[in-house]
């Protein structure tokens, strides 16, 4: 999948039309994106997201949830400070 918009740095469409919210720990792996960059999207277990977008070409990944969701109450915090 390609990126269609990324105008926001924590929400990025991609070209089949879903909307995802970027976890904000992962924020800097997002930064080379471009919309060529070809992303691949897999189902996650972490708690912090329900999905992972994998840059083809770097094998980076950053977490995901569907735009409007909301992140698991206090778990951002405990996550970015290394809890």
């Amino acid at each position: 999948m390609k990126i269609r918009t990324h105008a926001e740095s924590h929400v990025v469409e991609l070209d089949d039309g879903s909307c995802w919210q970027i976890f904000p720990g992962d924020l800097a792996a997002t930064l080379s994106w471009k919309p060529e960059t070809d992303l691949h999207l897999e189902p996650s277990a972490d708690r912090m997201g329900s999905h992972v977008l994998v840059n083809t070409t770097d094998r980076s990944r950053v977490r995901v949830i569907a735009a409007g969701e909301v992140w698991p109450d206090g778990e951002v915090k405990k996550v970015l400070k290394g809890g």
